[in-house]
């Protein structure tokens, strides 16, 4: 049997019962306030129900200023804990491990949604942005942590940091965005010191055997190879994550800096040295070649984002046929429906340029 369906421990927690997490899938079906609704828990569901060893949520927001999108899932207060019991029972009863990432878009918060200026490690003109007071910041670490804790609460087997796709964990850990000259600017140890106080503080409040992994991008958003192959490696260190989710947009081509551009972007990561943490990859995993590729080439498990939305099924059908060859857009409104898309994610995917045909 493929290597993509042998079992993946954690350093905590449960483990998956093969190498497939859902990736955390902008879907815009929550309700105003941030609350799960109906049309979300049965996605999600259903991929739970159709084989992935993991299924994560949608970026989470922890802070009411820091959401992202419309009709996003909230994790900023108590009011979300009930409607997310339900799904957490759902994912765990499929033996799938459930997951909430958390998020914070920074910057990116349209002040038309949010109601009021956007927040940024430093002043950002470019998007009216202002900076953080450092006090701001430590109870932003705090809020990251207390929506971890409300995920636990809600029967989650861990949480995800969202540090990737610029938003607001990758803006601290950007030296082209952050400018700050306290604690929390500067060096790569400043700027990325956000993160590591807030895994301090989740393994502080949060259950011994609490899974929490961090997503990371190695390019773009301001971000240096260089750095975020030190940065993964000092987070291993720490023995605080239990997996590692790196962003790679395309998970074979060659690096954007020239310095790198001698092999894979995946190739630069498989030298860490996990001491048992696992590291799963993201970006054009579409077929089961190109996920059995990523596992030959260095990876632990593959996070599947567009092709999952094409097939709710798609770990469940490789296992019933090592022939099964996924589905590609352009799809109809139709077929996504039939994948458990309601009309507003529909709606949100017909914005993918070629993705849906009518």
């Amino acid at each position: 049997m493929s290597s993509l369906f042998s079992p993946l421990k954690f350093p905590r927690g449960p483990a998956m019962k093969n190498r497939f997490m859902l990736a955390p899938l902008t879907n815009s079906q929550s309700h105003a306030d941030g609350r799960l609704s109906d049309e979300e828990h049965h996605w999600l569901a259903m991929r739970a129900r159709g084989g992935f060893g993991s299924t994560m949520t949608c970026a989470a927001h922890v802070q009411a200023v820091g959401q992202g999108f419309p009709g996003q899932l909230g994790v900023f207060g108590e009011q979300h804990v009930g409607p997310l019991k339900p799904l957490a029972r759902t994912i765990n009863a499929e033996n799938s491990v459930s997951i909430v990432q958390l998020h914070h878009a920074g910057n990116r918060s349209p002040k038309s949604l949010v109601g009021t200026d956007p927040v940024c490690p430093s002043d950002d003109p470019s998007t009216g942005a202002r900076a953080l007071s450092e006090a701001e910041v430590h109870g932003l670490i705090a809020d990251f942590v207390a929506a971890a804790k409300r995920s636990e609460d809600a029967g989650f087997h861990g949480v995800e940091l969202h540090g990737a796709h610029g938003y607001i964990l990758c803006q601290f850990l950007s030296p082209e965005i952050n400018h700050r000259t306290d604690a929390f600017g500067g060096s790569l140890a400043n700027r990325s010191r956000i993160l590591f106080d807030i895994l301090k503080g989740i393994r502080k409040v949060c259950r011994p055997d609490f899974i929490v992994g961090i997503r990371l991008s190695p390019e773009r958003f301001g971000m240096q190879l260089g750095e975020i192959r030190e940065l993964s490696q000092q987070l291993i260190d720490t023995g605080d994550i239990d997996f590692l989710d790196l962003s790679l947009w395309d998970t074979f081509k060659l690096p954007e800096e020239a310095d790198y551009k001698v092999k894979p972007l995946i190739s630069w990561f498989d030298q860490l040295n996990r001491k048992g943490v696992p590291v799963g990859v993201a970006g054009k995993i579409h077929d089961p070649a190109d996920a059995e590729r990523a596992l030959e080439m260095g990876a632990d498990f593959v996070l599947l984002g567009r092709v999952a939305i094409l097939h709710h099924d798609y770990p469940t059908k490789l296992a019933a046929d090592p022939g099964f060859i996924p589905v590609r857009p352009p799809v109809t409104r139709g077929y996504l429906a039939g994948e458990g898309l309601s009309p507003p994610f529909v709606g949100y995917m017909s914005g993918w340029k070629g993705f849906v045909s009518d």
